[in-house]
C-alpha cells in the first residue's frame, strides 16, 4: 500500500522535545490541520462542523522507524521494558500515530481545521482525518495496563523573574497558557533527574531555557531562536 500525506499540521512546536507525550494533555495547545490542494475543497469537510473531536492519523516524520520489539515507556520511568504493541512508542515498525483532537473552527474554504490538544510537531504530514464518535470510540471503563498504576503529576512552573514571566506572556499572547501547560507536563526524558542542568525548548520561534528542582520548574532564560537575547 502506498499512502500520501492529505494534510499537514503547524503549531509552535517544531521539534520532538517538548511535545505533550499524549493527545489532550495539553488542552490549550493550538494548531492547524491544512489540506493538501488536493482536496482543499469546502466539500471535503461538509458536516464535520457536527462534530466535536476529530481522529488523526499521521506519521511520526521526526523518529527513524523501530525495529525492537520492546520499549521504554515515560510513563513508567524510562527504564522499564514492555512490549512495543503494549505501548504508544513512537519508535514502532510502520511508523504511524494515532490522535484524538478537539476542533475548535473549520475554515472550510481555505480547507483548514484549528484543533486544540495535539501532540504533533509542527510539520507534520496527516494521512487521514476521521470523525470522533462517542458511542464507539468511548470506553470509560476500560483497563489502561501500567497506565492505570503510574499516576503522572504536574510539575509548579517558576519564572526567574516577574520580567521574564511579562515578557513571554507579551511574546506568546493566546499560546502563552499553552507554553505553561507544555512545561508542567515535565519535556525532559523520565530518566534525567539533575536538578543543575539546564534544558532547552523550542516554541513559538522562541528558545525556552528551564532547570527543574523535584516538583518545581524554572524558566531561567527566553531567546529568540537564531537572533540572541531580547
Amino acid at each position: 500500500m502506498e499512502i500520501s500525506p492529505i494534510a499537514y499540521y503547524h503549531c509552535p512546536l517544531p521539534q520532538k522535545f517538548g511535545l505533550p507525550r499524549q493527545a489532550g494533555l495539553a488542552e490549550e495547545l493550538e494548531g492547524r490541520v491544512v489540506l493538501e490542494p488536493a482536496f482543499r475543497r469546502p466539500e471535503a469537510l461538509r458536516g464535520l462542523d457536527g462534530f466535536d473531536y476529530i481522529w488523526l492519523v499521521w506519521e511520526f516524520s521526526l523518529n527513524d522507524r523501530g525495529s525492537s520489539l520492546t520499549v521504554r515507556p515515560p510513563r513508567l520511568g524510562g527504564n522499564e521494558r514492555v512490549g512495543v504493541f503494549a505501548s504508544r512508542s513512537p519508535f514502532r515498525p510502520n511508523p504511524l500515530g494515532l490522535s484524538s483532537v478537539r476542533i475548535k473552527s473549520i475554515d472550510f474554504e481555505k480547507g483548514e481545521i484549528t484543533v486544540l490538544g495535539a501532540d504533533l510537531a509542527d510539520g507534520t504530514p496527516i494521512y487521514d482525518i476521521k470523525p470522533y464518535v462517542a458511542y464507539c470510540d468511548s470506553h470509560p471503563a476500560a483497563r489502561s495496563g501500567f497506565v492505570d498504576g503510574k499516576e503522572w503529576k504536574r510539575l509548579e512552573v517558576q519564572f526567574a523573574s516577574a520580567k521574564l514571566e511579562q515578557l513571554l506572556s507579551d511574546s506568546l499572547g493566546s499560546d502563552y497558557n499553552a507554553l505553561l501547560e507544555v512545561l508542567s507536563e515535565d519535556p525532559r526524558p523520565q530518566y534525567h533527574d539533575n536538578p543543575e542542568k539546564e534544558y532547552g525548548l523550542s516554541f513559538g520561534g522562541l528558545n525556552i531555557r528551564f532547570k527543574v528542582r523535584e516538583s518545581v520548574l524554572t524558566v531561567e532564560e527566553v531567546s529568540q531562536e537564531a537572533q540572541g537575547l531580547f
